[in-house]
């Protein structure tokens, strides 16, 4: 036995795409067989059945239909399967044997392009990674946009790049050679994002071919004008990401026209720690977007602007005049109300421009698409009008890069129907647009009209009140008669069909009336198709400008947002500058400020520059705001750099390139990491990354560890981040008071704690942050607070005093003694951090200079270091009382 025709066309087409799930359809049906008939089955809990195929056994099958393909194919994609589409390219009723099919389309997580696949605010991104010796690069685009980004950078610390740049992208698929996966650890980046991988052939990043696709692509002849000319990685990376779009997508690419080259510089860097722990754009915990940063700031009113604000929360500027300008913009609309809800009232008929455009340059847009941009493009007059006024600064700018388009506009006004959705079955084109479509619904006018008054006419002539003339698209039009009245049918009726109450006729005279009108309508739907299609046409030589456009009104969009939310909750234009100081007046925490229920959120204010005030520590109880407070001085910085007014009384803030966090630790058990081992490696990537232009926040910094282990680095940290060489604002949260020593005796710091109220037994946080260390923990009232048993709260209070009266405090009251007593005393000869355990080469590239201070010398004992270095079997009688009396005099000396 052999297979069949039809399977084996299957299996010939299965085999040039084994590593995607095949959709091979059938008629009304997309059919899978054998393997991945049985993945789809279980995946989507489809029934599984069998198709005679040849063979003695019937081959597993499991279908979809072709016009709800879309939420199938969708569920598939998020699980992690590819999916490739193939369609019949020949008309079967023209075809005499098998009909030929092809794969139309490879759908893979990064090349999604319908919207219902889509998630409307936010990009879908594919990135391409390639490497050399010495340089890395990055290629990433969002093809349902055409946006195409590319980038190069230093193959020293280009681990740690690459993987900041994939958790700020979100990137959804990439795409690499075996040699790059394996050398940049891609498993970590795949345990942070989850992408798609594909690893593909070193041969498909080919310098030459990715050449000649680029420059085929953007119609130029040379790559210097698109900052690409002399790198060659850039090149490859670039060009890879092309070909394999090319691969999947099989159609036009004309919305994807230009490559933006981008330095990882341009921008505040935000690494995967920073972006988690400000819970910028997703809550830390269940991952919502309600409780974020981006949840309070996105009042966008276009899916559009709600990808751009998202993109701008993740890439603050770093440039002053830029920073200012968006600011300057935000102003303008903060004092204009009314000119604000204008601007807000056309934006909300407004659609996603930028992925119509996409649909359009694919072929795949249907009437519903152009209606949507017609809608679009009725209320950009309106918003060009508003923005007039300005003649200067960025809405001045914005107000030019937006065109009014009112001959597409009209063009769709007069051909598609307001109804239109599909484009091969008719009804789409508008009566008078084209005299050659008008004449053939003309002709067939009448016939319509016999037709539909068939009924009427039949069931006077024979008196059968209940006969009724109906359609189907397989028998046509039919003239249906109960059995009941079976003895009144006319001779003229010929039978047609017999069902099980009733009968179907037809008659010579309908037969020709339904041929006339089945012949026209093919032809007015083949018509309607073509003068749709060339209007589809007309519309893409517009896409470079209307892309231009859409991504101005998103940023008018996103500037709208940053006011509209400023001037709702009460923020201020923050002062941004070039200084290293940072002074924030009756700060708040931006999100939540707006979630507490049971009070006014308290604010506090926060100084900080490069000199004199480098090092803010901050002590005080848990439960107490110690964290939320750094944390809202971080998000004020980052949304000033983002543009967008903060919330406090005043600000003023001197430009920040990156923002580092290390607040909270958890195993990374599925890379054999402790909790302990990914503290320090996120430690040792601040310190060894951060610049003096940087804004370091630290909670807790030792705790994973035993308390002698986790002093001695935090003490380390503190000595090296207050150093003349890596001097930088950093506020630094700890329970290990005795670092508070350290202020007036390293230039820098500073100590701040969180005030504290104690009334008969009870204490009442405050979380106001006033100057000075905190004298207590308050464990114990926390332990309270969270709701531990009352026996065991006794039970501890009651051991705590016991310690308390022995001396035997855990929190280390020795080293606080060694420190008081002996802090001006450390000696040149004391053996420093980085001679113990070289700590501090372990967490970055400089040694701190010999004359700062050295925790371990502060804890030596001049006596004990004495008798340990003492040989008793060799010391004379009187050389042991001369000992004992300078053993003495030290003591005196303690």
């Amino acid at each position: 036995m052999s297979l069949s025709p039809m399977m084996q066309q299957y299996l010939d087409i299965k085999e040039q795409h084994k590593d995607s799930i095949l959709f091979f359809r059938l008629g009304d049906f997309y059919e899978m067989f054998f393997d991945d008939a049985k993945i789809v089955s279980k995946e989507l809990e489809l029934v599984l059945t069998g198709k005679s195929c040849g063979l003695e056994e019937r081959a597993p099958m499991c279908g979809v239909p072709f016009h709800s393909c879309d939420t199938y194919i969708a569920r598939l994609i998020e699980k992690g399967y590819k999916v490739a589409i193939c369609e019949q390219v020949e008309d079967p009723k023209e075809c005499k044997g098998l009909v030929k099919r092809e794969v139309v389309q490879i759908i893979t997580p990064g090349t999604l392009t319908k919207q219902s696949m889509l998630d409307e605010r936010e990009n879908n991104y594919l990135a391409s990674i390639f490497m050399s010796s010495n340089c890395i690069a990055l290629a990433y685009c969002d093809v349902s946009t055409g946006e195409f980004f590319c980038t190069d950078f230093s193959k020293a610390g280009g681990i740690q790049t690459v993987t900041n740049e994939i958790v700020r992208l979100n990137a959804k698929e990439l795409i690499l050679t075996k040699e790059c996966y394996d050398e940049l650890q891609m498993d970590e980046i795949i345990h942070l994002v989850n992408p798609y991988v594909n690893i593909l052939d070193d041969s498909f990043f080919s310098e030459d071919s990715a050449k000649n696709v680029i420059l085929k692509q953007l119609n130029l002849t040379s790559l210097m004008g698109i900052g690409l000319g002399d790198k060659p990685e850039a090149i490859s990376a670039a060009g890879s990401l092309l070909m394999y779009i090319f691969e999947t997508q099989k159609q036009s690419l004309t919305h994807i026209n230009k490559i933006l080259t981008y330095q990882v510089g341009s921008f505040m860097a935000l690494d995967k720690a920073t972006i988690r722990n400000l819970e910028l754009t997703e809550t830390l915990y269940d991952k919502k977007v309600k409780g974020s940063l981006l949840g309070i700031l996105d009042k966008t009113h276009t899916a559009m602007g709600s990808r751009k604000i998202r993109q701008w929360i993740r890439e603050p500027l770093n440039r002053v005049s830029e920073i200012n300008r968006r600011l300057d913009g935000v102003e303008q609309l903060y004092n204009d109300v009314l000119l604000r809800n204008n601007l807000k009232t056309a934006l909300k008929e407004i659609y996603d421009l930028e992925r119509l455009v996409g649909r359009i340059s694919f072929g795949s847009a249907n009437g519903k698409d152009l209606i949507a941009l017609k809608y679009s493009l009725a209320s950009i007059p309106e918003i060009k009008g508003d923005l007039c006024v300005f003649n200067s600064g960025i809405l001045f700018d914005l107000n030019k890069r937006i065109s009014d388009f009112l001959d597409i506009h009209d063009l769709i006004e007069n051909s598609i129907k307001e109804d239109a959705v599909g484009i091969k079955e008719g009804n789409v084109i508008k009566d008078g647009f084209n005299d050659e479509l008008d004449d053939l619904k003309l002709s067939i006018k009448d016939a319509k009209e016999w037709i539909a008054n068939l009924e009427g006419a039949e069931r006077e002539r024979t008196g059968i009140k209940n006969l009724k003339v109906g359609f189907n698209k397989v028998f046509g039009y039919y003239i249906e008669i109960t059995k009941s009245n079976y003895n009144l049918t006319p001779d003229n009726y010929i039978r047609k069909q017999t069902l099980v109450n009733c009968e179907r006729f037809i008659t010579p005279e309908l037969k020709e009336m339904e041929s006339l009108v089945f012949n026209a309508e093919s032809k007015i739907n083949q018509l309607e198709y073509t003068i749709f299609t060339e209007i589809r046409k007309r519309i893409q030589q517009e896409i470079p400008l209307i892309q231009e456009t859409a991504i101005a009104i998103a940023e008018l969009d996103a500037l709208i947002s940053f006011a509209d939310v400023s001037a709702k909750l009460g923020y201020i234009k923050p002062i941004v500058n070039d200084q290293d100081e940072i002074y924030i007046k009756g700060g708040k925490h931006p999100v939540i400020e707006q979630t507490i229920s049971d009070g006014m959120f308290v604010s506090n204010d926060a100084y900080t520059n490069c000199s004199d005030t480098s090092m803010l520590l901050i002590t005080g109880p848990n439960m107490a705001g110690k964290s939320t407070y750094m944390r809202q001085n971080a998000l004020i910085v980052l949304m000033a750099q983002a543009g967008c007014f903060v919330p406090c009384e005043y600000a003023k803030i001197g430009v920040v390139d990156r923002i580092f966090t290390r607040i909270g630790a958890s195993d990374n058990l599925s890379q054999g990491q402790s909790t302990f081992f990914v503290e320090m490696s996120e430690l040792a990537y601040i310190l060894n990354c951060s610049t003096d232009k940087s804004l370091i926040i630290l909670d807790e910094i030792g705790r994973g560890t035993s308390t002698y282990d986790g002093l001695s680095i935090a003490w380390a940290v503190v000595e090296y981040l207050c150093s003349s060489k890596k001097r930088c604002r950093t506020f630094f949260a700890t329970h290990y008071h005795e670092l508070t020593a350290l202020e007036g005796q390293m230039a820098g710091c500073k100590n701040l704690n969180v005030d504290v109220a104690e009334e008969n037994g009870n204490v009442l946080f405050l979380h106001k942050i006033v100057e000075g260390s905190a004298s207590r923990s308050y464990g114990i009232h926390v332990a309270k607070l969270a709701g531990v048993p009352t026996r065991i709260l006794k039970d501890a209070e009651s051991k705590l005093q016991e310690l308390e009266n022995n001396g035997q405090r855990l929190s280390l009251d020795a080293f606080d003694i060694g420190i008081n007593k002996n802090i001006s005393q450390s000696n040149g000869d004391s053996s420093s951090i980085g001679q113990n355990g070289d700590m501090q080469n372990c967490l970055c590239d400089d040694n701190v200079e010999e004359s700062q201070l050295s925790f371990f010398s502060l804890m030596k004992n001049p006596i004990v270091e004495r008798l340990k270095a003492l040989d008793l079997m060799e010391i004379r009688p009187s050389e042991a009382v001369a000992l004992l009396e300078e053993l003495q005099e030290l003591a005196k000396k303690l």
